[in-house]
């Protein structure tokens, strides 16, 4: 195969609706890895994208998508982990392997030119696979999954069985991953903590579940919205709290403030206060990503006690460790993945699943193709 045609989501000008169309896509070259896509979630990054405040979307028209998971169509030279026919997950990062970073285990790091092109929407040839009309689309962070097929690096496919569901490991790529590594990977809770939860959609319903695989015996989750709460204790929480004076009321629950606290709003003001709800000694990380130009205020004397401020990248995940093992945990049962998808619709209804997500009326929105 040379190249071929299918239906995507183009977006075209941001703060508009996505636009149905007929893309070319190529073969894929050397280390590449053409992807027919089973199924993609909607995630808050997409809607960043969409409004023109994701960084690394400048160039238009582009697809959009990126937790996705599908079977392989097509192999380019020099691929060997998979073949046509497997399964797999595709995941956000394709470390490389090789830089500083890659080999001091800091995959989520990696500083490899190729990954590096990928977050812009190229290939490492600094070209894309797919074109409408003969102009150009980029794929969001190199993967472009609100389309019926996706060319991305080897790297990025991570085999499954494929007796597994992938419309539900779909959600493993960044929503599950990343939440779950922010317990496990980051803030590496311990058992017998406390931990507050600040904003329970799709991710912070998965930092719930991370922190009930870490062995947390006190978890309390806070949002706006009382229903996500609700929500909130099917996946383990143990307390909820409307967010309103948060400090307060979590200290109403644990004395002197929770071991660990996770934003997940992207808030800067609600991350101070998730801050200012630990105790000395305890450990904050920043999962939600606040817009450009906003600045966090802490008190410097909360910073008394030792108290740590962190950030986190996608759970800092190694894709080729991590994914496997969310997927593992899945089949045993320890990890809840249906409870996370609340619609699954056709690639045509994409504009209103964004609708529903940035609402807040969904935890996640699937798109799901033949």
């Amino acid at each position: 195969m040379t190249s071929t045609t299918m239906r995507a989501a183009l977006l075209r000008e941001f703060g508009k609706p996505m636009e149905i169309a007929e893309v070319t896509v190529e073969a894929p070259k050397a280390g590449e890895v053409l992807v027919k896509v089973a199924a993609s979630g909607v995630c808050g990054s997409d809607i960043k994208a969409i409004d023109g405040k994701s960084p690394v979307v400048s160039h238009l028209p582009c697809v959009l998508g990126h937790e996705s998971a599908g079977v392989v169509e097509q192999v380019g030279p020099g691929v060997t982990s998979v073949k046509p026919g497997d399964h797999v997950i595709i995941a956000m990062n394709g470390p490389c392997g090789r830089c500083r970073n890659c080999s001091r285990g800091n995959a989520h790091l990696c500083s490899g030119a190729g990954r590096m092109m990928a977050i812009m929407g190229l290939m490492g040839d600094k070209t894309t696979r797919m074109s409408a009309g003969g102009e150009v689309v980029r794929p969001y962070i190199g993967i472009g999954s609100f389309a019926e097929k996706a060319v991305v690096s080897e790297a990025m496919c991570v085999k499954v069985a494929k007796d597994a569901p992938l419309d539900l490991l779909a959600l493993t790529a960044c929503g599950v991953v990343t939440g779950v590594g922010a317990v496990l990977n980051t803030a590496r809770v311990e058992p017998g903590s406390t931990v507050l939860v600040v904003g329970a959609g799709g991710v912070g319903l998965n930092v719930i579940q991370g922190a009930v695989l870490a062995g947390a015996t006190t978890i309390i989750a806070a949002d706006v919205v009382e229903s996500k709460l609700k929500l909130a204790e099917q996946f383990g929480a143990t307390h909820t709290v409307l967010s309103d004076d948060l400090p307060k009321q979590v200290g109403e629950i644990v004395r002197g403030g929770t071991d660990y606290a996770f934003d997940v709003t992207g808030i800067a003001e609600v991350l101070t206060t998730a801050f200012a709800s630990t105790q000395p000694g305890g450990t904050t990380v920043m999962v939600g990503s606040p817009a450009a130009g906003k600045n966090l205020e802490i008190p410097p004397g909360q910073l008394f006690g030792s108290r740590r401020l962190m950030g986190t990248q996608g759970g800092d995940a190694t894709p080729a460790r991590d994914l496997p093992l969310l997927v593992d945990l899945y089949r045993r049962g320890r990890l809840n993945l249906e409870g996370l998808v609340s619609e699954r619709v056709p690639l045509d209804s994409v504009n209103d699943a964004v609708a529903h997500v940035r609402s807040g009326a969904v935890a996640r929105s699937v798109i799901v193709f033949e």
